[in-house]
């Protein structure tokens, strides 16, 4: 089946859908000059696949390639991606002392 990677930015998301059915989601809120990733859900019968972890890639490379904003991840899932890919880390908001 075929993935289908969209950023929807009217609903501050982006999307995986499968087949036409939607897959995974990552909700997000810019604020200044960041980007919060605020939620990543993928629905049930599409769990256990990696799915959401391919949707944070998406988003990420988007971000990178589109604007100046840096992430902050505010979702568990989104921080332990980051976790698992350091090279990425540049792109992170740094936190404030």
């Amino acid at each position: 089946m075929e993935k289908l990677f969209t950023h929807e930015p009217d609903a501050n998301r982006y999307v995986l859908r499968i087949g036409g059915e939607l897959a995974s989601v990552l909700d997000y809120h810019v604020r200044g000059d960041s980007v919060a990733f605020s939620r990543a859900f993928t629905n049930p019968p599409f769990r256990g696949r990696g799915l959401a972890g391919e949707v944070v890639a998406f988003a990420v490379d988007d971000v990178e390639a589109t604007t100046t904003l840096r992430i902050v991840p505010t979702c568990w899932y989104v921080a332990e991606w980051f976790d698992l890919h350091p090279e990425r880390a540049s792109l992170l908001k740094p936190r404030a002392a």
